[in-house]
C-alpha cells in the first residue's frame, strides 16, 4: 500500500488537535489501494456495490478501533462515541485495511464535522469522481490533507 507521503502530496498540516475532527497526520496519513487507478474507476469505485468486496470484517475495525483510541490518547474510550473510519475513503480506493488509513473517527465534534459530516462529503466526491467532474487524485488528495476544509469547500459550494 501507498502511504499519501509516497504519493508526494507535500501536504503539511498543523500541530494536530483531538477536538479539530482530523486524524493525527503521523499516525493515519491515508493510504491507497493501489488496483484502484484513474483508468480503472469505471470497474472497480464506481460499480455500484464494490465496497462491500474490499470492506474489512468488523472484527478486524472494532479492534483496531480499540487500540487506537489508546493511542489516539482521546479521553473518551467509549467505543461507540468513535466509527473506526477509512481517512481515505474506500469510495475513493482507500486502502481497506492499513491501519495508516484507518482511525477513530468521532461522531460529535466542536463546529459539528464529525464522522457524519465526512460521510457525506464521501458519497460528493465520489459523485464527482465518478462524474469526471474531479480527479481520483484531487479528491484523495482532498479528503486525505483536511476532510474538514475540502468539506466546506465541497458541500456548501456548486461544484
Amino acid at each position: 500500500m501507498l502511504t499519501l507521503s509516497k504519493l508526494a502530496f507535500g501536504v503539511v498540516l498543523a500541530a494536530w488537535q483531538p477536538s479539530t475532527g482530523l486524524p493525527n497526520p503521523s499516525m493515519t496519513p491515508g493510504a491507497i489501494n493501489t488496483h484502484v487507478t484513474q483508468s480503472n474507476i469505471g470497474t472497480t469505485i464506481c460499480v455500484r456495490g464494490w465496497t462491500r468486496k474490499v470492506r474489512p470484517p468488523e472484527y478486524y475495525t472494532e479492534k483496531l478501533k480499540r487500540s487506537q483510541i489508546r493511542a489516539y490518547r482521546y479521553e473518551d474510550r467509549r467505543l461507540g462515541d468513535y466509527e473506526e473510519d477509512h481517512l481515505i475513503p474506500l469510495e475513493l480506493g482507500g486502502s481497506p485495511t492499513s491501519p495508516q488509513n484507518l482511525w477513530p473517527e468521532p461522531h460529535y465534534v466542536p463546529g459539528n464535522l464529525g464522522s457524519h459530516s465526512k460521510d457525506r462529503l464521501e458519497n460528493r466526491l465520489h459523485k464527482l469522481v465518478c462524474r469526471g467532474d474531479l480527479s481520483l487524485n484531487n479528491a484523495r488528495h482532498a479528503i486525505a490533507s483536511d476532510w474538514v476544509a475540502a468539506y466546506k469547500r465541497y458541500m456548501s459550494s456548486s461544484y
